[in-house]
């Protein structure tokens, strides 16, 4: 399953962020691999960089804890755990962040 079948086989009311989460990891980390990793769509290069999935009241962006500890400053209005970021469905995304901190873990992380 590629992870546009994965968001495809998603509630129809989640797609477009789980698109727009998906295009904007994309865009920020073109050399990345794309494959389902525990379940979720994953950018992998040696090693999982980035992933996310849906939730009951939020997108899941698990960009490991190194990346949550260095965010930190930007992330203090969204609930985190070590390595998870929750965007909750209520909210706009923050794509310019989710961007930066793709390409952040992919620089930080690739092999």
């Amino acid at each position: 399953m590629t992870i546009r079948e994965y968001i495809d086989s998603q509630d129809e009311s989640i797609r477009p962020r789980l698109n727009a989460v998906y295009d904007t990891i994309r865009a920020a980390i073109p050399e990345a691999e794309e494959r389902l990793s525990w379940g979720m769509p994953t950018f992998w290069k040696g090693r999982n960089i980035i992933h996310f999935a849906p939730a009951k009241n939020h997108i899941g962006l698990y960009p490991g804890a190194e990346a949550v500890a260095f965010f930190a400053p930007r992330l203090a209005e969204y609930k985190t755990s070590k390595g998870a970021i929750q965007l909750p469905n209520k909210r706009e995304l923050p794509l310019d962040l989710i961007a930066e901190i793709a390409r952040w873990s992919w620089e930080t992380n690739r092999k």
